[in-house]
């Protein structure tokens, strides 16, 4: 018997520890600090690469450390998980033993002139009678009324609002919600971006869809302004065939906010740019790998048998003829492009290239610009939580409206004799904002109690 006794004050004492701990105002805002780094190294640090990638952008240690912490993942490390399940309970614990005993405080008596908003009201009658006004009074203006009582004196409990109460309650569970929807995306869902050139097809790693681009449009319309001629891009649109998981070629249409949803991935136009192809030859023999490949923007190739390399650096869609240089229109007249030359790692320069020119990269290796080919950028996301975050943001929306918008208020009442014939009405009232936004309603009340007793 006595182990037990003592088993439970061990277990007794533990649960107040917990308690004490997880219900501790400044404990909470900790793991929301180390949540917001968690978050902010997930930005920082790009995303599910391989470990070369990390290892080329980072010193060795600092890369090493991101790998083996898994912070090339770290939405779903167990670091991320566990913090957002310790934010969880610790909102748990704080709601049910703080707020909700804060919030809904039980009927008890008090001492009314201690409390700052209370009034004494004197009327002639039996002191039942005016009980029976008073609450009849409460009763007409909508308040709820209660009555208990306590060491043989009767007291009238009057709430108005007192559901409101519950306002912090439904915005907590607003963020729970919203919590399991990002916990969700977390766990199943996933992003990632694309680039396809027109004609190519290319597979979605995540989904195994394909998508391949028939082809892209852009428009560009040119505005004089104050400062001189702007050329705003009024749309860009990419026609793809798309085959999902049953198999069925569809074609579709991407444009900039109007993604399209493929087995419940969407994929949005993200940006557009200009590849290149270029003829590559060495001693007047075509280089056939290097001259078939199509380069992005910022693609590079090793010239063959030196230790020079070719940085295909930027598309200029017009050259300005009077000065040979990058001209601000967008829209292609005379396209070239900007070429980079680098031996070693070191740069040796750049230059601009028409198409259908050519440059001598050294190593008698010459490099012609032949034609430029449109590709499409694609951002692409599945998130199976956005239901849930819809659902708790207006979950947490409403908790807020309803704790910032009503007044749940609590009136105190008791009738006591005064002398005879005569009774004596105390009445205090408290409410969850201070005493001072419900001063002038208690004082209006008061005097219309005093006007249908007197």
């Amino acid at each position: 018997m006595t182990q037990a006794v003592q088993r439970q004050g061990v277990l007794l004492m533990w649960y107040a520890d917990f308690v004490r701990t997880f219900g501790n105002v400044l404990f909470a805002v900790s793991l929301f600090l180390v949540w917001g780094a968690l978050t902010l190294i997930g930005v920082i640090v790009e995303q599910g690469q391989d470990a070369a990638l990390y290892f080329q952008a980072y010193p060795a240690p600092l890369a090493r450390a991101i790998v083996r912490l898994g912070l090339d993942n770290v939405y779903h490390s167990p670091w991320y998980v566990g913090i957002v399940g310790l934010i969880l309970l610790s909102l748990g614990v704080c709601t049910f033993k703080r707020v909700i005993p804060a919030r809904l405080p039980p009927l008890r008596a008090v001492a009314i002139d201690k409390i700052p908003l209370h009034a004494e009201i004197e009327a002639p009658g039996e002191c039942e009678t005016l009980r029976r006004k008073v609450a009849d009074f409460f009763a007409s203006r909508g308040w709820q009324l209660r009555e208990r009582t306590f060491g043989g004196v009767e007291w009238t409990f009057a709430d108005k609002h007192n559901w409101a109460r519950r306002g912090v309650l439904v915005a907590h569970a607003g963020f729970v919600i919203i919590a399991a929807g990002t916990t969700l995306f977390w766990a199943r869902g996933f992003s990632g971006e694309t680039a396809i050139l027109t004609g190519q097809t290319v597979d979605v790693p995540q989904t195994h869809a394909r998508i391949r681009l028939d082809d892209f449009a852009y428009r560009i319309t040119p505005i004089m302004t104050k400062s001189g001629m702007v050329y705003q891009p009024v749309d860009y649109v990419s026609h793809v065939t798309v085959t999902g998981r049953d198999g069925v070629a569809r074609k579709m249409t991407v444009r900039v906010n109007h993604p399209i949803d493929v087995d419940g991935t969407l994929y949005y136009q993200a940006s557009y740019g200009f590849g290149a192809q270029f003829t590559v030859s060495r001693n007047g023999v075509r280089d056939a790998p290097l001259s078939q490949r199509t380069f992005l923007e910022g693609d590079s190739f090793d010239v063959p048998g030196t230790t020079r390399a070719v940085v295909y650096e930027r598309f200029v869609p017009t050259v300005d003829r009077a000065s040979g240089a990058p001209a601000a229109d967008p829209r292609v007249n005379d396209p070239a492009v900007v070429l980079g030359v680098s031996d070693t790692g070191a740069s040796l320069g750049e230059a601009l290239v028409p198409l259908r020119t050519w440059i001598d990269v050294g190593g008698e290796t010459r490099v012609v610009p032949r034609r430029y080919v449109l590709y499409s950028g694609f951002q692409y996301r599945y998130d199976p939580g956005v239901p849930l975050v819809g659902i708790g943001a207006f979950v947490l929306l409403s908790g807020l409206v309803i704790a910032f918008y009503f007044l749940p208020a609590r009136l105190y009442v008791r009738v006591d004799a005064a002398g005879p014939g005569r009774c004596r009405i105390g009445a205090a009232a408290t409410t969850v904002k201070g005493y001072d936004v419900f001063e002038s309603q208690f004082a209006r009340l008061m005097v219309s109690l005093n006007t249908e007793v007197a």
